[in-house]
């Protein structure tokens, strides 16, 4: 976002992001569900991407693309401790892996490794919204 938002906006902004990434994670249930495990990979990643960016944007932090979320991310929330490394690490592995998933011919995610990093995309938003709440 490069426009300047008021805070009225702004909270409205970040609220949404956080409804969103709520919302996705209830999609990837869905994918799980019906056994689509790229797409299930695809959801969580943007689900914890939705929630990243809520938290940037709390925090005034401007970015352009999703390795720049992601270098944010690492920059100001997991290098400085306020973010565990293991819960960052969460959105690493859905950054890599939705994008293999996406891009890269024959790739195949499967029912335990989606079933494995769904709890940790869920406790990464939660985390994430936990920070939010810190910051008001």
């Amino acid at each position: 976002m490069k426009e300047i938002l008021d805070e009225e906006s702004k909270k409205a902004l970040v609220a949404y992001r956080i409804q969103r990434a709520y919302e996705t994670l209830r999609e990837a249930e869905v994918m799980i569900r019906e056994s689509f495990y790229n797409a299930a990979i695809n959801r969580l990643y943007y689900a914890c991407y939705y929630a990243t960016v809520a938290l940037l944007l709390k925090y005034d932090i401007q970015t352009q693309t999703h390795n720049g979320v992601k270098t944010m991310l690492g920059l100001h929330f997991i290098s400085t401790g306020k973010l565990p490394v293991k819960v960052g690490k969460t959105f690493s592995t859905l950054f890599e892996k939705r994008h293999s998933g996406d891009y890269d011919d024959f790739v195949y995610c499967d029912e335990e490794m989606v079933n494995n990093l769904y709890p940790q995309a869920e406790t990464f938003i939660n985390s994430i919204q936990e920070l939010i709440r810190d910051k008001e």
